[in-house]
C-alpha cells in the first residue's frame, strides 16, 4: 500500500468524504489541487505532514464510530454524473442568478463606502458566466458521452476524440473557477462582513460561503473521481476492441 504521504490529497478525500474538513482546517486544496500528494500539498502551504497526518487519523477514528457519507469511489459513471447534475448542477442553476443580484445590489448600495463590493461583483459576475457555459457543455456532451460509455457497448461516436481532451478542458475551467473563489475570499475578508453590514449584505456574503464550499466538493467528484474514471473505462473498452474481445 502506498504510503500516505505518496496519495493523492483528491484520492484520500473521495476515499473518506470528511477527510475534507481537515484539509480546509490547514487550508489545503483538495479540488482543483487534488493530484498533488499530500506531502506536496504540505510543503507548498508550509505545514508539517506529520501534524495532517494526526489530523486525517483523529477524523477517520471519528468517522469510523459514526455514519459516514458514503464515498463515490464504488459509484457508476451513470451514477455519479446523475448526482452532479440533480445536486451541484441544480444547485447552481438557482443559486447563481440569487448571488448575482444580491452582489450587484450592495454593490450598488454600498461600493461608496467599500470599493471591494464593486469588485466582488465583477468577479462573480464573470465567474457566473463561465460556469454556467461550464456546465452546460458537461450537461449536454460530455455526461451522456461517460454514460454511453458506462453501457459497454463499444465507444460511442463523439465530436471530440478521446475523453481525455474535453476532460482537460474542463479541469483548466475548474482551476478558473478555484482562482475566483480565492479572489472573492480576499476581496471578502474570508466572507466575513463588517458590523455595519444590512441584511442583504451579510446574505450576500453566507451564499458566498455556501457556494464556495458547495463548488469546492463538486470540483473535487469530477477532478478525483468521475473524470480518471472515464479515461479510464474509455481505454479499457479501446484495448478490448483492439484485442477483439
Amino acid at each position: 500500500m502506498k504510503e500516505i504521504k505518496q496519495e493523492a490529497v483528491g484520492l484520500l478525500v473521495a476515499a473518506q468524504p470528511l477527510r475534507a474538513a481537515v484539509f480546509d482546517r490547514f487550508g489545503i486544496d483538495f479540488c482543483c489541487g487534488g493530484k498533488q500528494t499530500l506531502l506536496d500539498a504540505c510543503e507548498k502551504a508550509g505545514i508539517g505532514t506529520e501534524s495532517v497526518i494526526a489530523g486525517l487519523a483523529e477524523n477517520d477514528a471519528r468517522a469510523a464510530m459514526q455514519d459516514a457519507p458514503d464515498s463515490w469511489l464504488n459509484a457508476s459513471l451513470t451514477e455519479l454524473t446523475k448526482h452532479i447534475e440533480q445536486t451541484h448542477h441544480a444547485y447552481l442553476k438557482v443559486e447563481l442568478p440569487r448571488l448575482q443580484a444580491l452582489a450587484e445590489k450592495v454593490a450598488r448600495v454600498h461600493g461608496a463606502k467599500d470599493s471591494r463590493l464593486i469588485e466582488v461583483a465583477a468577479v462573480f459576475s464573470a465567474m457566473k458566466e463561465e460556469i454556467e457555459q461550464h456546465t452546460a457543455k458537461e450537461d449536454n456532451i460530455l455526461f451522456p458521452y461517460m454514460r454511453q460509455l458506462d453501457q459497454g457497448k463499444g465507444i460511442p461516436r463523439a465530436p471530440f476524440g478521446t475523453v481525455a481532451n474535453p476532460v482537460r478542458c474542463m479541469e483548466s475551467e475548474h482551476n478558473d473557477a478555484g482562482q475566483a473563489l480565492i479572489n472573492l475570499r480576499v476581496l471578502t475578508d474570508q466572507y466575513k462582513a463588517p458590523e455595519s453590514a444590512c441584511s442583504s449584505w451579510l446574505a450576500l456574503l453566507a451564499g458566498l460561503a455556501h457556494l464556495d464550499q458547495d463548488l469546492r466538493t463538486h470540483i473535487h467528484k469530477e477532478n478525483s473521481i468521475l473524470f480518471p474514471r472515464a479515461i479510464e473505462t474509455e481505454a479499457n473498452i479501446t484495448d478490448a476492441e483492439d484485442k477483439g474481445v
